[in-house]
């Protein structure tokens, strides 16, 4: 995830606009570009900004809880990101410890750390707890982590995991982020962050993992080996097809997805609103090319027409050995968390799914959505988060849930 922090930073800088994707100004209007027409749209939050912090995974399954808020008829809500990510933290460094110090103390972690959090301390809104007790308006956890790993250290030095280190770190953590309210007020209620969290309604045993790969049998729970898999989180594995018919199931039934994956490829255009896997092969381009060759001329005259972004271009056929190639030549790789709030297709007819991002409005066309391919989805996602009731009967079955 730090590969993102310094652009994160930069889009906090520039300031952003709350407003969803169909309220931006629709490059698809104009003469040349991309088309689309909305098949599925899903009612979300507004975007936020993760800053110059690697909490993707925080901010997008934060997002995709209070969507199904929404879907459950409880109305709108702005939930902390900063309370999830504090406890995260302190869960990550006794980890750490237990791992005799050779554990992830980086920022990045998955959805699932969201739901250890919130089954075990609560949930609290953001007004209660933003986590910005340093002067800055916008996220930045670059210092807080430098002294956490430092701290972090001690203890696997002196092999003891003292009351002391742990006072330490939550200082820490108090003095940048802020103390934890032990209660608040929320619209004229009292609560504690056990009783707030209660009285949403979110049962996180309706929520399940699902990814395919071909490296632990199909229709069982594997472990992804991925670094920011730290609490070594066990996934549904099902074939590809059957994963892009659980998220297309999901989203036709009222459903979004919480969708982890590469955002790394040249063809991750977040700039121009779309992501896609074109086939290089059309271009004579190797596969595995440096891509950064495509931009050394300051005309553009070098770039193909593909990366220009400028219309659709024909796309990978992905299959489940593509997709497992990736993964194991780390082509692909776990890099970043978004929403999945809809559909649309092109005017091709490839589809593509709406994504909100945390990066802020201002930096895309669809004022902080993207619209990623099917073939980027099937070639990219690491794994998928849904309700259990977003899975279609037939493949619950397979399951076993």
């Amino acid at each position: 995830m730090k590969k993102f922090l310094f652009l994160l930073l930069v889009l906090a800088l520039t300031g952003e606009s709350l407003f969803a994707q169909k309220a931006g100004k629709d490059p698809a209007s104009q003469d040349e570009g991309y088309k689309f027409t909305t098949i599925v749209s899903l009612p979300a939050t507004p975007v936020k900004n993760q800053a110059a912090t690697g909490t993707c995974w925080c901010f997008a399954t934060t997002s995709f809880m209070e969507s199904e808020l929404l879907r459950m008829g409880k109305g709108e809500y702005d939930l902390s990101e900063m309370f999830i990510v504090r406890y995260n933290y302190i869960n990550r460094i006794r980890d750490n410890y237990l791992r005799q110090g050779k554990g992830n103390l980086g920022q990045g972690s998955l959805a699932g750390n969201w739901m250890h959090v919130f089954r075990d301390h609560g949930m609290v809104p953001d007004e209660a707890y933003t986590g910005l007790s340093y002067g800055l308006p916008y996220h930045n956890h670059s210092e807080m982590n430098q002294f956490l790993e430092s701290v972090a250290g001690i203890p696997v030095k002196n092999k003891k995991l003292s009351p002391e280190s742990e006072e330490i770190v939550n200082a820490i953590l108090d003095i940048y982020l802020g103390e934890v309210p032990q209660t608040f007020n929320y619209k004229g209620k009292s609560y504690t962050p056990q009783s707030f969290a209660k009285d949403l309604g979110l049962n996180m045993d309706d929520y399940v993992e699902i990814t395919s790969f071909t490296h632990f049998p199909f229709y069982t729970q594997g472990v992804l080996e991925v670094p920011d898999n730290w609490e070594m989180d066990r996934y549904y594995n099902v074939p590809l097809d059957e994963l892009i018919e659980i998220m297309n199931y999901a989203l036709k039934n009222g459903y979004t997805v919480d969708w982890d994956g590469d955002v790394s490829e040249k063809g991750f255009a977040y700039s121009k609103g779309v992501a896609i896997n074109p086939d290089l092969e059309l271009l004579n381009i190797p596969a595995g090319t440096d891509r950064q060759r495509f931009d050394r001329s300051q005309d553009g005259s070098n770039i193909p027409e593909v990366f220009k972004f400028e219309k659709p271009f024909p796309e990978v056929n992905v299959t489940q050995e593509i997709r497992q190639k990736g993964y194991e030549t780390f082509t692909t790789t776990d890099d970043h968390l978004m929403h999945i709030t809809g559909i649309v297709k092109d005017q091709n007819g490839t589809m593509y799914y709406i994504t909100k991002n945390s990066w802020g409005t201002d930096r895309s066309p669809y004022k902080g959505y993207l619209n990623m391919s099917e073939s980027f989805v099937r070639a990219k996602t690491i794994f998928i988060m849904v309700h259990k009731d977003a899975v279609p009967k037939e493949i619950r079955a397979k399951l076993g849930f």
